[in-house]
């Protein structure tokens, strides 16, 4: 790559980037704080809260799939100038968004009791009844908002779009201090409030929810943010929408759904080991998690404004570039968490067992950082084209074929223990990882984002 422009791009990228970063560090922080807060309850209620987020992640999946629909048209209206369709695009998303979170409510509402009992019989052993309690309360409450979360997300995403990752910044960091502040005196009982344990760090999620979603709304609705709302009217606008959104949804989806019988998996070799993976990937994600956000909207971003420009070249170097930062920055802290990790473990939790696993969770997470953040930063320029279902093959394949199936078959079948999840998590990450650099380097995505812009009236030919 040429220097001068390397460094250009990723200047653009750190200009980009670095609110997104602050957002997610406080987002990480806050989902921390709720894993310190419960492990001074016990380890059982790490383990419901942790079981209980994996059915939470599937309104995330939702969110983070309108929004990567929204992202795209977003930013590709954005540099064509066509503001017409891209605050219609805002609104269409919005309110797909809100509706999709109807049922979620009614989910928390009659069947959290049953999704947390599930994991303990998916391996033929009873999930406790504490576990079950907690988990299903938590569940309930957080599902309650799930609507704003959905809205709170395409919101955000819907802004960084046009550029704007400041906006969505402030708007998070004020939500999620509320949150986390909220979770320490709810939960733990401080300064006069009563401790009400699970249901008070399930209380400070949902409200950070409501807070965020209100926030954003009114932030495009008003006169300080390029977007705004318009009247829905052009079907075509919804068809590409979904059309964009669809693949990151099921993607998600897809992840989510492996990590059920991941974690009864790890269940079944013990409470330890399931709260150790919950804590060992929490460490790994608070460290590295905002720059590998940070690294997927700006290449979103960048490449999604280049291709509207019909500079297609320009937009493959773009995601290269983000993609090398990416590796060169996350992998570093990967490799130093490897060595740290002992000593950050420990920070969440005082139990033996749990640390052990914990620690080496963390390291397999560090190895495999490098790879987490190539995925993340080319599945993120493959959606500012447009182009959302090589990430989905990638993502599937990997966490059915490695991070559950690899796991299993050597975990269980071959019967190592958790050592055979240490090796499924990687593998897992490298394969996603390679599948998404093929598909960025030889698939026809500049091609398909100028038929869609075109077929809207909002781009160029790229090309051209």
């Amino acid at each position: 790559m040429e220097l001068p422009r390397l460094r250009r791009v990723w200047t653009r990228v750190f200009g980009l980037a670095w609110p997104v970063m602050a957002e997610q560090t406080f987002r990480t922080a806050m989902r921390t704080t709720d894993i310190l807060v419960t492990a001074l309850f016990s380890p059982a209620a790490v383990v419901a809260i942790g079981l209980a987020d994996l059915y939470a992640r599937f309104p995330l999946r939702i969110g983070l799939g309108l929004g990567g629909g929204a992202i795209a048209l977003s930013s590709q209206d954005t540099g064509a100038g066509a503001t017409d369709t891209r605050d219609e695009a805002v609104t269409q998303a919005l309110i797909v968004g809100a509706l999709a979170g109807i049922p979620f409510v009614l989910f928390g509402l009659f069947y959290g009791e049953y999704a947390i009992d599930v994991f303990g019989r998916l391996v033929g052993e009873p999930t406790s009844p504490e576990v079950v309690s907690l988990g299903s309360t938590y569940l309930a409450i957080v599902f309650a908002t799930a609507p704003a979360r959905h809205v709170a997300l395409v919101g955000a995403r819907t802004l960084q779009g046009t550029g704007d990752t400041r906006t969505p910044m402030y708007v998070n960091v004020a939500a999620n201090s509320v949150n986390i502040v909220g979770s320490a005196v709810l939960g733990l009982g401080l300064i006069g409030f009563p401790r009400l344990e699970i249901v008070g760090v399930g209380l400070a999620t949902a409200g950070a929810n409501v807070l965020t979603a209100g926030l954003l709304c009114v932030a495009i609705w008003g006169s300080w943010t390029d977007a705004s709302f318009a009247r829905p009217r052009d079907l075509t606008i919804a068809s590409q929408l979904l059309r964009v959104s669809a693949p990151r949804v099921v993607e998600g989806f897809g992840s989510e759904l492996a990590e059920f019988p991941f974690n009864a998996l790890l269940l079944g070799f013990g409470e330890a080991v399931n709260a150790g993976f919950q804590i060992g990937r929490r460490v790994y994600q608070q460290v590295t998690g905002p720059l590998s956000r940070g690294y997927n909207v700006a290449a979103s971003v960048l490449v999604g404004q280049a291709l509207s420009a019909g500079d297609p070249d320009e937009a493959r170097f773009n995601g290269w570039a983000v993609a090398a930062l990416g590796i060169l920055t996350v992998g570093t802290i990967g490799l130093a968490l490897v060595v740290l990790a002992p000593r950050l473990v420990p920070i969440f939790t005082d139990d033996g067992p749990t640390i052990e696993y914990a620690v080496a969770f963390a390291r397999v997470y560090g190895i495999a950082g490098a790879a987490l953040v190539c995925f993340s930063a080319l599945s993120g320029s493959l959606q500012g084209a447009s182009e959302t279902r090589i990430p989905l093959v990638a993502r599937v394949s990997g966490m059915f074929g490695f991070f559950l199936g690899a796991s299993w078959l050597l975990g269980r079948t071959a019967g190592i223990g958790p050592r055979g999840a240490y090796l499924g998590v990687f593998l897992a990450y490298a394969w996603m990882a390679l599948l998404v650099a093929v598909g960025f380097r030889y698939s026809g995505w500049a091609d398909r984002a100028a038929e869609m812009m075109a077929e809207r009236g909002s781009g160029v030919d790229a090309s051209d």
